[in-house]
């Protein structure tokens, strides 16, 4: 690799973070554009990613440009993780970290970010329905996850090694723990007794360094935009 990953992002988005974390997982030199969201509505980004969301990559020692965060975990791991150093390439397990990435994207992702939507964004303001039917999917995919890793035994969710299954659910926990906490500051606790196997488990992969630089990294585009 001669030249660095264009990593479209933006400074409060839990999604490009994901992409990131793979990133210094695997050594792979990148550099971060953010953007701001009226720009991501149209060219020269529509060019980059049609849906006009972040992430999107553009690498320029393949010529490759690529959306949408799975599809960057599967290009990013073909093509730099020789080693297979986040991923199983054989057996039960090669199939199993595609299931929970799937249930990253489909529920944890849509949720959560419905959660936010509802609390901060939406123009209606008392909608209490909605607000509590989303907490409580909050509450049930950490429920899954919590109890999947209590009859397994095992550190992570797939076998004994952290894989990019796991990382990809560590952003979007990062806003339930740290601001906007759109579950209220009082969660954390709710979460570390209720739910004590997937808070080990969301702490250990915390304390990843490729982990930890992105989340200090992400807080201090947070700051900046706020200047």
């Amino acid at each position: 690799m001669s030249k660095p990953i264009k990593l479209y992002s933006h400074a409060g988005g839990p999604n490009p973070p994901k992409v990131a974390i793979v990133l210094e997982e695997l050594g792979v030199p990148y550099e971060t554009q953010l953007m701001d969201f009226p720009d991501m509505k149209q060219e020269p980004f529509t060019s980059i990613n049609p849906n006009g969301r972040v992430p999107a990559i553009e690498d320029p020692n393949t010529g490759t440009t690529l959306w949408e965060s799975s599809a960057i975990f599967d290009y990013l791991l073909e093509t730099y993780d020789k080693s297979h150093s986040l991923q199983y390439t054989s057996g039960p397990e090669k199939f199993l970290q595609k299931s929970w990435m799937a249930f990253q994207i489909s529920g944890q992702g849509p949720y959560y970010g419905q959660r936010a939507w509802f609390l901060f964004y939406h123009p209606e303001k008392d909608i209490k329905s909605a607000i509590d039917r989303y907490g409580n999917e909050v509450r049930r995919v950490i429920g899954v996850i919590n109890s999947h890793l209590k009859k397994t035994g095992l550190p992570y969710l797939v076998g004994d090694k952290c894989t990019y299954a796991d990382l990809a659910f560590v952003p979007w926990h990062w806003t339930l723990l740290f601001p906007p906490q759109f579950m209220g500051a009082e969660f954390a606790k709710e979460w570390e007794t209720e739910y004590p196997e997937a808070w080990a488990w969301h702490q250990r992969l915390h304390q990843r360094p490729a982990v930890t630089k992105v989340f200090d990294e992400r807080l201090k585009a947070i700051m900046a935009s706020k200047h």
